[in-house]
């Protein structure tokens, strides 16, 4: 019989917190009244948790062990989990680390009872350092301003999704995954929850600076329109400073016949225009790269093992099979 709830948790690296993260989804699976799953992605870790996920999908068939092919980070490994997640009624996204507390489940699914198709998380009190939250904190509220879509403030991937939210984000083809934001642009009846995000159980962020950069990126790049109107905005700016500074000098030649002369005011010149046209090319470049790797039509991923029902697939055909089920529709998306 299907679950009626699946459990999608990503892991890279997170052998020192895994046995407190199987603990808590057991408490919470064995008084549960609900038929749950849980589908552990290890999104290519290189210590023991592998062999942990491939132990316990053997010996609990509740758990479902999906392992990737190689490191894809953490939106495609969400994504591969959403792709496999069997949940007949709901799916939960947390993250493997335990700032995402699976208890909250009870509360959640309420609300989706309640008839919501998306129940997302809103951290009220994070513990990471000053410097940190206050840029989580100015992110959020900068890609509000911008966004073409009401993307709710200080939400990140904690949420649970109705079946029919995922179908839909299934079908989504972005190569370059901002999962929140997809989520907001599906609509359907949303809600957010107010939680205190605890502290990682153990081990260090997974999240270098350069991937959060590359999430920002990815968030304001493709739920934006302002990045490529800003292009337009500085092009006219930069031209009236320029027939200002013309002005100036028409100025100061007809009525004092002193044009102001020197190498510094050149350069500063060419410098504030290349700056600009730099910029301009930047930001368009972005769109472009973006352009490049989804008209590509790659897979988003590829899988290399599974373990479903404490049974693993079959070597060569069950694993092929699986992989194509997965990611053809999206490619096929894609090429129509």
């Amino acid at each position: 019989m299907l679950p009626q709830i699946s459990f999608v948790v990503p892991l890279y690296n997170e052998q020192a917190t895994f046995p407190h993260l199987v603990k808590r989804l057991n408490d919470l699976m064995d008084r549960s009244p609900e038929r749950i799953e849980v589908v552990l992605i290890d999104d290519g870790s290189r210590d023991q948790t592998p062999r942990f996920m491939s132990d316990l999908a053997l010996a609990d068939s509740r758990y479902h062990a999906l392992f990737l092919s190689r490191n894809y980070g953490h939106q495609t490994a969400l994504t591969a989990g959403l792709a496999v997640a069997r949940g007949t009624e709901a799916i939960m996204v947390i993250d493997g680390d335990l700032q995402d507390p699976p208890e909250l489940l009870t509360q959640f699914y309420a609300k989706l009872k309640e008839g919501f198709d998306v129940v997302y998380a809103i951290r009220q009190k994070r513990k990471e350092g000053v410097l940190k939250r206050s840029a989580y904190y100015l992110f959020y509220r900068f890609l509000a301003s911008i966004s073409s879509i009401q993307i709710p403030l200080d939400s990140g991937d904690f949420a649970l999704l109705s079946r029919r939210v995922v179908d839909v984000m299934n079908r989504m083809p972005e190569e370059s995954r901002y999962l929140r934001g997809m989520r907001s642009w599906i609509g359907f009846r949303q809600i957010g929850l107010p939680y205190e995000r605890d502290e990682r159980m153990a081990g260090e962020a997974k999240y270098s600076f350069k991937m959060l950069l590359n999430l920002a990126y990815n968030g304001i790049f493709n739920f934006s329109e302002y990045p490529i109107k800003f292009i337009t905005r500085l092009g006219v700016g930069t031209l009236g400073l320029a027939f200002i500074y013309l002005l100036y000098n028409l100025y100061r030649k007809f009525f004092y016949n002193d044009v102001p002369q020197g190498f510094t005011a050149m350069i500063l010149l060419l410098t504030l225009f290349s700056g600009v046209q730099l910029i301009a090319l930047g930001i368009i470049g972005e769109y472009v790269l973006r352009t490049f790797f989804q008209a590509k039509g790659r897979p988003l991923f590829l899988i290399r093992d599974q373990i479903v029902e404490g049974q693993p697939l079959p070597d060569n055909r069950g694993q092929a099979s699986v992989t194509a089920q997965v990611v053809a529709p999206v490619v096929e998306t894609v090429n129509r």
